[in-house]
């Protein structure tokens, strides 16, 4: 059986390093991004020191910016291999309000919470329709579904984004791609800084990757819809 290719973007720390780790573990090849160089480094040493003998390839792109994710689209198509799992994760947190949030708040996260998985699935859709097969995951949030404090333009921008994953959940229907959108609630990562999780009141990054790949590994006549996590005391 030929091994598998998971694509998956904002890979080098929480949520798409724990889910880039859950896929190696899984046999799967990995095409890995994010916008640092150094810390994607330091995440490919990880995924190799657990996963021995595992195929990673990593290259830094800005996926904020349209031409960056397109040229990491095209990056992604010379390596070779259609992807059979997209993870749209690359994603950015600033917190505020619509009525006084910075300026630039909204721009700033439109372009990396939406932008970045819409021009990246349009580069990498084309193979994908004519193999007519794959699984494209979308990292929303509980924050796609449910207004919250300080919330502001990061909300905005995952409610945008599952939109765009529901837009096209229908369309690949009949192309044999499944499409599912990931809705979490509190994770311990990066947005969380400072966060005293002692008591595990949060949920922790790999809780999200064991069900993102229990969802790949579906017959091909089932699609995982979406998926919707919380931490067990609820919201924060």
């Amino acid at each position: 059986m030929a091994t598998k290719t998971a694509v998956i973007t904002g890979a080098s720390r929480g949520i798409g390093k724990a889910i880039a780790l859950q896929f190696a573990a899984a046999g799967y090849e990995l095409v890995i991004t994010s916008r640092n160089d150094y810390a994607l480094y330091q995440a490919t040493e990880e995924i190799l020191t657990h996963n021995p003998g595992s195929v990673v390839k990593a290259k830094a792109f800005d996926l904020s910016g349209k031409e960056q994710a397109q040229a990491f689209g095209a990056w992604v198509l010379q390596q070779g291999a259609a992807p059979d799992v997209l993870v749209n994760n690359a994603g950015l947190f600033k917190p505020g309000s619509v009525h006084n949030e910075p300026d630039n708040n909204l721009e700033d996260q439109i372009a990396i919470n939406l932008y970045s998985a819409y021009h990246t699935t349009r580069c990498l859709l084309p193979v994908m329709m004519e193999r007519k097969s794959g699984h494209i995951f979308n990292m929303c949030s509980i924050a796609s579904v449910k207004a919250y404090d300080n919330g502001g333009a990061y909300s905005i921008s995952k409610f945008a984004l599952y939109g765009f994953n529901k837009n096209l959940r229908e369309e690949m229907k009949p192309y044999g791609i499944k499409v599912t959108a990931v809705l979490p609630g509190a994770v311990f990562t990066d947005s969380w800084q400072g966060f005293d999780n002692s008591d595990r009141r949060i949920m922790e990054a790999a809780d999200i990757a064991r069900l993102v790949v229990s969802a790949a590994a579906l017959s091909p006549q089932a699609c995982v819809e979406e998926i919707l996590i919380r931490p067990q005391l609820g919201d924060l």
